[in-house]
């Protein structure tokens, strides 16, 4: 299993000349990969639960202040040399889907190819689809058109393609991803794998326990072989949201939450579900500011020393 780092988006930790260097030390590190969510705004009075979960209000603090997710990308382009580049994951509907291809691919021509990774999901805010003017109900919709043009015009040139927001006849489209960029989805719900299962390259969970992982690993394969498509060609992510401790969480703590031999059983239940790769989100808590890094560094060589890392 592999460990990537999701960077920090937060308006006292996402100065330039911060993120520069949290990125250097991440891959000096040995994190595999870097990532940066999408949230575009957060309401006074939302109309909806975090996650479209009624009633789970207020929203985290946290979603308050999130710098946009591909500037955030190529400032940590440009300071590192490996780590492949993710989004965990945009809000597709609320992109034109011309515009993103061409950003993702400049960002991959940029890094030299294979180093993008494209993690797109639908989205649960109806605040920001109003914000931008998108209608809430077709998002799912939205979604799947979204990974269907993004391959259609990262394919070759002249490229003609319509959907219901796109219109493009016999034109060139560059650039070109210098290699291929894969789409990852979130969600975990039936439509979510289903979008899996027939459009994507993997599934990116977020937040859950080693049971419920390996339960929607379980159900995406299925839904795979009877698309006719080969399970082991879709990658498995989670996101892990991490709140460490000094002291052990009791027994209703969330899923990588308490101290850190707890959060290594949480990294060790999500190997034993098949996970290729987590995803670390340590950017959380009254601390966020302070230490960045060197949570990201103990943390990896905790997960190390305990034999998680292929």
């Amino acid at each position: 299993m592999k460990l990537g780092l999701q960077l920090p988006q937060g308006a006292d930790t996402a100065r330039a000349r911060d993120l520069a260097a949290i990125a250097r030390r991440a891959e000096d590190i040995g994190y595999s990969s870097l990532w940066a969510y999408e949230r575009v705004l957060f309401p006074a009075q939302p109309a909806d639960g975090m996650y479209g979960v009624p009633g789970l209000l207020p929203w985290d603090p946290y979603y308050e202040h999130c710098a946009d997710p591909l500037t955030v990308l190529t400032l940590a382009a440009a300071h590192t040399d490996r780590v492949r580049l993710g989004t965990c994951v945009l809000v597709a509907p609320l992109h034109g889907g011309l515009h993103l291809a061409r950003a993702l691919a400049t960002l991959d021509v940029a890094t030299g190819g294979g180093r993008v990774v494209a993690g797109l999901g639908a989205g649960w805010s109806t605040d920001e689809y109003r914000a931008a003017g998108v209608d809430f109900a077709t998002r799912r919709r939205a979604t799947d058109e979204m990974a269907d043009a993004l391959r259609a015009l990262w394919g070759p040139n002249p490229v003609t393609y319509r959907d219901s927001t796109i219109d493009i006849t016999d034109a060139a489209v560059n650039p070109k991803p210098a290699g291929p960029i894969p789409i990852v989805f979130g969600g975990a719900t039936e439509p979510a794998f289903r979008r899996v299962a027939k459009r994507g390259d993997g599934w990116m969970a977020v937040g859950i326990t080693g049971d419920t992982l390996a339960a929607g690993h379980r159900r995406i394969t299925d839904l795979a072989e009877a698309e006719g498509r080969d399970p082991a060609t879709l990658s498995l992510l989670l996101v892990a949201i991490v709140y460490l401790s000094s002291t052990p969480a009791g027994p209703t703590r969330m899923p990588f939450q308490g101290n850190l031999d707890q959060v290594l059983d949480d990294l060790s239940a999500a190997a034993k579900a098949g996970a290729d790769e987590v995803i670390l989100s340590i950017d959380r808590g009254p601390e966020r500011a302070t230490g960045f890094s060197d949570r990201a560094g103990e943390l990896f060589e905790a997960a190390r020393s305990a034999g998680l890392l292929a």
